[in-house]
């Protein structure tokens, strides 16, 4: 990829943004290395690999509103193997029901670890 910071906001919107299940196995496959580790939060181990990832995935978004998506507040960047980006989730046009910030390492142009921080959700 060109924007070494486009791999974090391809992992927002074209792999946790898509409802279906199958297209997001197959985009991982260029956006994470295979044993990626993702970390919801400071408790609890990492979530490791693409089908566990796929599984978070499709567990969340069946507890949202299908009109949820994921938006970048302001563009990706990257730190030599670091990147980060900011997001807001919800209904576009509307007040987002949470805000957060991933922050990723990046490994053989691959992201090899995912760390999610979220902010308080909105009230």
């Amino acid at each position: 990829m060109e924007n070494a910071a486009q791999l974090l906001e391809d992992s927002l919107l074209v792999i946790w943004n898509d409802r279906n299940a199958e297209r997001r196995l197959q985009a991982m496959q260029n956006v994470y290395a295979t044993d990626i580790h993702f970390y919801e939060s400071d408790h609890g181990l990492a979530i490791v690999g693409y089908q566990q990832i796929n599984d978070v995935i499709s567990n969340l978004q069946a507890q949202w509103p299908i009109e949820f998506q994921f938006e970048i507040t302001r563009p990706a960047s990257a730190n030599h193997q670091v990147q980060h980006v900011a997001w807001n989730l919800g209904i576009p046009g509307q007040p987002p029901a949470a805000r957060g910030m991933d922050v990723a390492i990046i490994e053989n142009r691959k992201i090899q670890s995912l760390h999610l921080f979220l902010d308080a959700p909105n009230p």
